[in-house]
């Protein structure tokens, strides 16, 4: 499954669209995790808050690709894409292994294909860097085999000139 995250408000081109099979708009319509871990203990995988992202752990475990189109902010995800990903924790279980060479969380869902992140808005050498450190890490611990970063404006994904 390809699953499309973003935060672009005024829309995606349907070329962008139709690449996915679910597309997520990361609007800011949900809580944000409470760090309860009750989707690691006593609800595997769903979230304890009934809202949009109540099962955002197992959409996001079962994609084989993972498109995250974000606007920079400070060198990081945009707060309302960060909000998703903190909400799927429970894509992993609270048990530990070495992936990479360092120590990550046992994945619940197995391995997955491709990650792809792009990134919109000014972005400086420095958030750049930042950048390329975080997707690298969340590759390796989301259990991806490969990974992309792309800088972009957001007329060229508003365009479909992505992908």
């Amino acid at each position: 499954m390809k699953v499309l995250i973003h935060d672009v408000k005024s829309g995606l081109s349907d070329q962008l669209i139709n690449k996915a099979d679910k597309v997520i708009l990361a609007d800011g319509k949900y809580a944000p995790c409470q760090g309860c871990f009750k989707c690691w203990t006593k609800h595997p995988a769903s979230c304890a808050m009934k809202d949009s992202l109540h099962e955002m752990c197992r959409v996001l475990g079962q994609a084989d690709e993972l498109t995250l189109i974000s606007e920079n902010w400070y060198g990081g995800y945009s707060p309302e894409v960060k909000r998703i990903l903190d909400r799927s924790i429970g894509i992993s279980t609270p048990m530990s292994t070495y992936r990479g060479g360092l120590m990550h969380h046992t994945l619940r869902y197995g391995k997955h294909d491709h990650f792809r992140v792009i990134v919109y808005g000014n972005v400086s050498e420095k958030e750049k860097e930042c950048w390329k450190e975080m997707v690298k890490a969340n590759c390796c611990n989301n259990g991806y085999r490969q990974y992309s970063l792309t800088f972009t404006t957001e007329e060229e994904i508003k365009e479909g000139k992505v992908l």
